[in-house]
């Protein structure tokens, strides 16, 4: 599989109802085995969380009917390529990242 390294895929900042562990981590997991899904996280604690994805693959829409139960709504959004998603992911931008 070749990947394009300056494919845009779209990062949504979410904020959902708090408190249903097992509903975020059951609704994490269904994203995280779409191929589409580069990236999510789904704090219950807090409500917050995002998922990155490729949005020409798997329409926004569709995405947020995944998340329907946990009332998620969007609060943000950013464009980011996927050289830009591994360069920011490697080990060393999160202990000497920007502060």
């Amino acid at each position: 599989m070749v990947v394009n390294p300056d494919k845009k895929l779209t990062r949504l900042e979410l904020e959902f109802d708090k408190g249903n562990w097992e509903l975020a981590t059951a609704k994490q997991y269904e994203l995280l085995t779409k191929a589409e899904v580069w990236r999510a996280f789904l704090n219950s604690y807090t409500g917050k969380g995002f998922v990155i994805f490729d949005e020409d693959a798997l329409p926004r829409e569709k995405l947020l009917e995944t998340l329907k139960e946990l009332n998620a709504k969007v609060v943000g959004e950013k464009k980011l390529t996927i050289a830009e998603l591994v360069e920011n992911s490697m080990s060393w931008n999160n202990v000497f990242g920007e502060s």
